[in-house]
């Protein structure tokens, strides 16, 4: 693994004005162990470290940068070949047309309306390129190994957690976990009116002092 020279160093950089503590919440690391790799050692043993895989994806989110690239430079991702080689095997696979994509240990399975499609995880760079990918295609994560195209989802049942792909709630969905129900309930919303030509209606309730929105079919003049 040939690591970026300097990298401590870029990763400083990366956080820039941002305080170890902000970095630290950011990321979900410790501020101390996001200073030890800057440092690129343990200072409490003087040990050289390090970051995982797993590390390097928390500080990607954190500072938005590109998951494959810091796995580059971290020395993850040494040969160049075996990079373009599966670049072309992740275009193979059209995301933009998976309804919803699970992802276990082993493998990625992208549920279409034709069917799914199960494809293996080889690698490291393999996994990183497919969850950069991810949220440039309109996916969002609605569970720990659920992602959603929110461009097909048609009908969202609030009280139950559901998301179904089709208008009419008779066919395929999945359920969300709450946590990511609340976290992007307006945004469901607002992707439903668009994916079905409908618009908001928000009606105000004086007993609840709640505003809650419904959809109305869009009018067009002619």
């Amino acid at each position: 693994m040939k690591q970026l020279e300097g990298f401590g160093k870029f990763l400083e950089s990366l956080r820039g004005k941002m305080s170890l503590r902000e970095a630290a919440h950011k990321s979900g690391l410790s501020h101390a162990y996001i200073r030890d790799l800057e440092l690129e050692r343990n200072r409490s043993t003087n040990e050289k470290i390090n970051p995982s895989p797993v590390t390097l994806k928390k500080l990607s989110d954190a500072y938005n940068i590109s998951y494959t690239d810091l796995m580059a430079k971290a020395g993850y991702l040494e040969n160049e070949q075996e990079l373009m080689a599966e670049q072309a095997e992740q275009e193979q696979v059209a995301m933009s047309d998976a309804m919803y994509i699970e992802v276990t240990s082993k493998e990625i399975i992208f549920h279409t309306r034709l069917g799914q499609i199960n494809r293996s995880v080889n690698s490291l760079l393999d996994f990183s390129l497919f969850l950069d990918q991810l949220d440039e295609q309109g996916f969002k994560k609605m569970d720990t190994d659920l992602f959603v195209n929110l461009n097909y989802v048609q009908k969202y049942v609030e009280r139950e957690g559901k998301l179904y792909f089709d208008p009419l709630g008779i066919g395929k969905y999945v359920v969300i976990a709450a946590i990511r129900q609340k976290k992007y309930h307006d945004l469901l919303i607002r992707s439903v009116a668009a994916n079905t030509g409908k618009a908001l209606e928000f009606h105000y309730d004086r007993n609840t002092g709640t505003a809650e929105a419904g959809f109305f079919p869009l009018k067009f003049p002619g």
